[in-house]
């Protein structure tokens, strides 16, 4: 044993250390993104009219930890090219969830779910050319994009927090009471308490315990039914294409220009594991394995009723805290979410939690995806041709997004990528950097 692994430090991925220590390790990295992984799929159900809590609903929330967990076994395990053989976490990925609510509740999960499938196979085409890309997205473009996925989420949060998105929900006379906000605001201070008053798998599951707390206090004002629960199965069978296959050239178009800037996501996640971890740079072969990674991830997902996943940033956070880079550590976390996956009633449990509640945990993690997006932005010089570019590309984005009837008289292709908020706010921001000169 080599002085480093006598330290307690694996730098090669290749290392592994005692089960005993690796089996808390890997768990820890499923703590760390669990509510993050599960949350999408609950919102996308949601505008799709899928019944909250209902047998369909509960299907989207299994395929969202099944196919993380096998996503991230391409990853850390891999076979030819496809994987970055690095400890890389997979799961559903936020930066999707505009364009897929918008598709799932205009033209239905069938559409939806066959972009998924298309635009999925298109990223894992990027694989042989992302390191070619990467100029087309320097820091100015993904921190804007990033901002814009936040800054288009956040009223979601604050719907759920209130007691519901639908519209029948929104007009319901409980929208917005003292018990709703109370719930929510439960998970809110103890996630941030345990947050930045914790440290290591306490402080990593902060959002994660929120929720359970916001759990039990919704139960203590009736707000909790497990008949659902009761009903579903202990075991069951993943079916393809459970929602058929539709092909729509602007859930398409959408869905692959959200995967491109997911791509460049998972080439920089990618080069911070490594860095994190083994201070150095990732290799050609890691960035592309990891993209062809992604891509795949996201098309058997999508032929499977999951969506897109895309590698999880507070897991390169637990790299560089606990300076482990073996990627068997991650490999054990991934075999948890697929066990979670195939037991119905874990999904009927999740599935259950009350409106009020994800709302809690959604503000929190919605507001850091748009902190995330400043926080790349910090990296940009702010003279005046990058903040008429930030200004441009998020009117334009954002403001369609609220007043979708501005362009409602253009075609369903045009008018479905214009309305969809981060498409329209990564075209004008892509465009205006080409154009514009520098400042000198």
């Amino acid at each position: 044993m080599t002085d480093q692994l006598a330290a307690g430090i694996y730098a090669d991925p290749d290392e592994t250390p005692p089960i005993g220590r690796a089996i808390p390790l890997g768990l820890q990295h499923v703590l760390a993104m669990f509510a993050s992984n599960v949350t999408p799929s609950i919102i996308v159900a949601g505008a799709a009219g899928l019944a909250f809590g209902g047998p369909e609903q509960v299907y989207l929330i299994q395929m969202a930890m099944l196919f993380a967990g096998i996503a991230t076994l391409f990853q850390t395990v891999g076979f030819g090219p496809v994987g970055a053989r690095l400890p890389i976490m997979q799961g559903t990925s936020f930066a999707f969830v505009g364009v897929l609510a918008g598709v799932a509740a205009t033209q239905g999960l069938s559409v939806a779910l066959s972009a998924c499938i298309i635009g999925g196979s298109i990223h894992f085409l990027l694989g042989s050319v992302i390191r070619h890309l990467r100029w087309l997205f320097p820091p100015l473009i993904t921190g804007l994009v990033i901002l814009a996925i936040g800054l288009y989420l956040i009223p979601v949060a604050i719907k759920y927090a209130a007691g519901g998105a639908a519209p029948f929900q929104m007009e319901a006379e409980s929208f917005g009471s003292l018990m709703h906000w109370t719930v929510a605001l439960s998970v809110v201070v103890v996630a941030l308490v345990l947050k930045f008053f914790t440290r290591g798998t306490t402080s990593n599951a902060a959002i994660l315990i929120g929720l359970l707390v916001g759990y039990v206090v919704a139960y203590s004002f009736g707000m909790v039914s497990f008949d659902a629960v009761a009903r579903a199965s202990w075991l069951t069978a993943i079916t393809p294409l459970p929602y058929g296959f539709e092909f729509s050239l602007g859930a398409v178009i959408a869905v692959t220009l959200v995967s491109i800037v997911s791509a460049i996501e998972t080439v920089g996640d990618t080069s911070a594991t490594t860095k994190a971890g083994a201070g150095r740079e990732a290799t050609d072969r890691e960035i592309a394995g990891a993209t062809y990674a992604d891509g795949l991830g996201t098309a058997v997902a999508g032929v499977f009723g999951g969506l897109p996943n895309t590698s999880f940033s507070q897991n390169v956070g637990i790299v560089g805290m606990t300076g482990i880079m073996s990627r068997h550590v991650v490999t054990i976390g991934a075999i948890v979410l697929i066990l979670c996956g195939l037991v119905p009633k874990i999904g009927a449990i999740i599935a259950s939690m009350p409106l009020p509640v994800l709302g809690g945990g959604v503000i929190v993690m919605f507001g850091m995806v748009a902190a995330a997006g400043l926080n790349v932005l910090a990296e940009v010089e702010m003279n005046r041709r990058n903040m008429v570019i930030i200004a441009v590309s998020l009117a334009a984005g954002l403001g369609l997004n609220l007043v979708p009837t501005a362009v409602q008289y253009l075609p369903g292709v045009v008018r479905t990528l214009a309305t969809s908020a981060v498409a329209p706010t990564a075209l004008v921001a892509i465009l205006l950097n080409l154009v514009l000169p520098d400042e000198t």
